[in-house]
């Protein structure tokens, strides 16, 4: 009850600071995220019909969520001209972004029914529109599933970047385990579970809110499809 009541009073006594490393967090995280969004989306389209390019440009992706977040922070503050900087934050969160999102838009998009496709050109549809007015719908569920991995993912990653400037709730866990403080560790945990979780609602909703209800069946009915077979 003690250990509770300090949590607790820790919070409260603290709460501007706490808002503040919660606003610069969420900062970091819808830049890093929009810029992610922007540029891997962007280049899963350029490499959709080109198998052998985006299995090397997947590969990299694989080899850079393989290389711990500290070392990439460490590698990127050493490049003249970012250093300690949210610049050096944003660029690690959006590389470790790069597989699950551009992995769900390769896939998804090369995963639309070839039936479909040849329907579509069949009534005169250009490239591009059957890649904006088909592919892209079809495969919208899975690309914000892509997204959705990847925000969730950066929320905790970006905890680490205090040790190269950023002042967000890594602040509070860093600190607590400098001062064996564990009420602090204990709110910054607690609050990092938090956003992730708001983050993942948040995406959740959006998807059943932009993705057409057809389209939202149709990936239902596949995934059951797939469980039964599991069983």
């Amino acid at each position: 009850m003690t250990e509770l009541r300090r949590i607790f009073n820790y919070f409260t006594n603290n709460l501007d600071r706490i808002s503040g490393y919660t606003l610069e967090h969420l900062i970091l995280i819808v830049i890093a995220i929009a810029l992610s969004v922007g540029l891997w989306v962007s280049l899963g389209i350029l490499l959709r019909n080109n198998k052998k390019t985006a299995d090397s440009v997947l590969g990299l992706g694989s080899f850079i969520m393989s290389v711990p977040s500290v070392a990439i922070y460490g590698i990127l503050i050493s490049i003249p001209g970012l250093g300690l900087s949210r610049q050096s934050a944003v660029i690690a969160l959006v590389l470790y972004s790069m597989l699950p999102i551009l992995r769900n838009v390769y896939v998804s998009l090369n995963e639309v029914d070839k039936s479909i496709l040849e329907a579509a050109r069949g009534m005169g549809m250009s490239e591009r529109q059957i890649l904006r007015k088909v592919q892209l719908p079809l495969a919208l569920p899975v690309i914000l599933a892509g997204v959705r991995v990847a925000t969730v993912m950066m929320v905790g990653i970006a905890t680490l970047a205090v040790y190269i400037g950023e002042r967000n709730l890594g602040v509070l866990i860093e600190q607590g385990l400098k001062r064996s403080r564990s009420d602090m560790i204990i709110v910054g945990a607690l609050l990092v579970t938090v956003f992730v979780l708001v983050i993942d609602f948040g995406i959740g909703w959006l998807e059943k809110t932009v993705v057409p209800k057809g389209i939202q069946s149709d990936e239902e009915s596949k995934t059951k499809a797939k469980a039964g077979g599991e069983i």
